[in-house]
């Protein structure tokens, strides 16, 4: 049998890259640009090798009963690496996966399909764009990992985007975003006085090092109208091989401060990450 080999293609936002992994007999990890994007395993759809990704993963673990199955929409494909999880964890989901990269999406099918029976529908698309032809009160969960090249593009950070949003939610839904920055933190502190607009629930999700301002990395956003399990959401990502911390309450809000909501007029894309700061190798 003939060993996988490694992948590379020009798509639209750039250069891709499929490299399998030699621990893994169907593991793939996908780089844009050099910039890790996804890693799946298509053996194992419910392994989550990232942490950004494990955490995202906690969360979608915890909105419904174990095995229930949702309406998801998420923002940002990739390799599919949450659909996938999703469709493993709770079959019968019915999912929209939004990526405006076409080229990306063709790369993914041909080589890291999904099956037809999963209820994975696929959109090459702008996430807003998408979004705001969306129905109303249709998802249950939405997933934003959106990264043009390795930042949030700024469409995709403001009240009109959070506005959207939340239409789209059912009551009861969850927002989640994977969201990078380094002290001090104003783009993370501006998206959380943005989403605290129109959610009265808010919690996030680091690593100690990040919220100490000691380097650049991802957090995760939880977005809600009702209560978050904050307690359940802090003993698993506690529990992972990079720990992480759970904020909430009155310690988030003073993560906050002063921070204003971002107007359409004044939105920025997220902060270019320092040299290797999500290299591989």
């Amino acid at each position: 049998m003939n060993e996988p080999i490694p992948v590379t293609r020009s798509v639209d936002y750039g250069i891709a890259k499929l490299m399998p992994d030699v621990d893994r007999k169907r593991a793939w990890l996908l780089t844009v640009d050099g910039a890790p994007q996804s890693y799946v395993d298509l053996d194992e759809p419910s392994h989550l090798e990232f942490e950004y990704a494990r955490r995202l993963g906690h969360v979608l673990d915890t909105v419904a009963a174990p095995g229930q199955p949702l309406d998801a929409l998420h923002l940002g494909g990739g390799a599919l690496t949450l659909p996938r999880y999703l469709a493993a964890t709770r079959p019968g989901s019915r999912q929209e996966v939004v990526e405006a990269d076409r080229g990306l999406m063709e790369l993914i099918g041909e080589h890291l399909p999904v099956a037809d029976g999963d209820g994975i529908r696929l959109h090459a698309q702008d996430a807003r764009e998408w979004l705001e032809a969306a129905p109303d009160d249709s998802a249950d969960v939405l997933v934003a990992d959106v990264f043009g090249g390795s930042r949030v593009p700024a469409h995709l950070t403001s009240v009109g985007y959070v506005r959207e949003a939340e239409r789209v939610l059912r009551g009861s839904g969850v927002y989640l975003a994977n969201l990078a920055d380094a002290a001090p933190f104003a783009f993370l502190r501006s998206q959380l006085a943005t989403y605290a607009t129109l959610f009265e629930e808010l919690a996030l999700i680091a690593e100690p090092g990040v919220l100490r301002g000691r380097r650049f990395g991802n957090a995760v956003l939880i977005a809600a109208h009702g209560p978050v399990d904050t307690a359940t959401l802090a003993r698993l990502t506690a529990s992972d091989a990079f720990p992480a911390r759970v904020e909430h309450g009155a310690a988030l809000r003073e993560f906050i401060g002063g921070a204003r909501p971002v107007r359409d007029e004044d939105a920025v894309a997220s902060p270019e990450p320092p040299d290797g700061a999500f290299g591989i190798g």
